[in-house]
């Protein structure tokens, strides 16, 4: 296990942290897949967001996790990253 394994399993015996966290969830697991296909689309954020006619501060952003993208914004992203949306309940 890595030092931040460690660290995060220690931080989610926390229940306020552990609640934030899960909350959060949802956000950063959109951030890691656009960044994966961004990636392996070889184009930078910049690109990205020409390509979608925003700025790179929009695309800053959702990879950051500090916002909750429209299904609208998701479809475009889609589009622009030559890949499709699925959304899914587990």
């Amino acid at each position: 296990m890595t030092n931040w394994d460690t660290y995060k399993q220690k931080l989610l015996k926390d229940p306020e942290y552990k609640k934030l966290y899960e909350e959060s969830q949802p956000e950063f697991e959109i951030a890691k897949a656009i960044i994966r296909a961004r990636i392996d689309n070889k184009i930078t954020q910049k690109e990205l967001a020409e390509k979608m006619n925003t700025t790179q501060s929009v695309i800053s952003r959702v990879e950051q996790g500090r916002t909750s993208p429209s299904i609208a914004l998701l479809k475009r992203l889609a589009a622009a990253l030559n890949t499709t949306l699925q959304v899914q309940f587990k």
